[in-house]
């Protein structure tokens, strides 16, 4: 009885020292950190609405025309607007597209609003106001939010009014820096408000203003002279 062939090609191997494909190892996995941002061969879209390097409407293509029209000027074409209908793309180079975006997010990070907070009590010393309202002027001027937290304690709930007093003052003397978003409002043993800064051109310092000596100290008089003899 004839025996059937063996067959020990590389196809049936199962030896770990067989060919593998190109990439096995990365199958899967995708490091390039704008994946997100479709370009060239990744735009599937049928049509684009095409914008050049100087951004001037080109009008509407076909995908495979807009990326061969790229490829002419030696530059990328970058889905911008994938929501669009058609999706709407522009020539670009995405080296010098992704380092704008870049420096876009971080300004707007870097100038992002933040809020800071000062608390005051009903019965608090008019120094100690002041103090916390020269820090919150100063924070106002640097172009941050103050939320003012006044707190009641014990039976002062009871007099509410001298809390709200307190914080209109307190408003008051932030004039010059701030405007509150809305009323105070009493919520729980706490009235609160927002106050946000004055556009930058109309801040001005006044608790934190530095008051300059005079250049030059006004002499004292001299002493008037005893009747009958001439002065000095």
């Amino acid at each position: 009885m004839q025996k059937p062939p063996s067959f020990t090609g590389s196809n049936t191997s199962s030896s770990s020292s067989g060919p593998q494909r190109p990439g096995y190892q990365n199958r899967g996995r995708n490091n390039d950190p704008y994946a997100h941002i479709r370009r060239n061969l990744r735009i599937k879209a049928p049509q684009v609405r095409v914008i050049d390097p100087d951004g001037k409407q080109l009008g509407v293509m076909t995908s495979d025309q807009a990326y061969k029209l790229a490829l002419q000027i030696g530059l990328d074409l970058v889905e911008v607007a994938p929501n669009a209908v058609p999706p709407v793309c522009r020539i670009l180079d995405f080296g010098k597209y992704i380092y704008e975006e870049n420096k876009k997010t971080k300004t707007s990070k870097s100038s992002a609003t933040k809020i800071k907070e000062i608390e005051l009590t009903a019965r608090i010393d008019p120094h100690d106001l002041m103090t916390k309202l020269t820090h919150a002027e100063e924070f106002l001027h640097d172009g941050n939010k103050v939320k003012m937290r006044l707190k009641f304690r014990g039976r002062e709930m009871a007099h509410v009014e001298i809390g709200f007093a307190v914080v209109h003052k307190a408003i008051a003397e932030l004039a010059n820096v701030g405007h509150p978003d809305s009323e105070p409002k009493l919520a729980g043993r706490n009235i609160m408000v927002m106050v946000s800064p004055l556009p930058a051109n109309k801040r001005k310092l006044r608790l934190n203003a530095e008051v300059p000596e005079p250049a030059h100290a006004p002499k004292p008089a001299a002493p008037a002279a005893p009747v009958g003899q001439p002065p000095a």
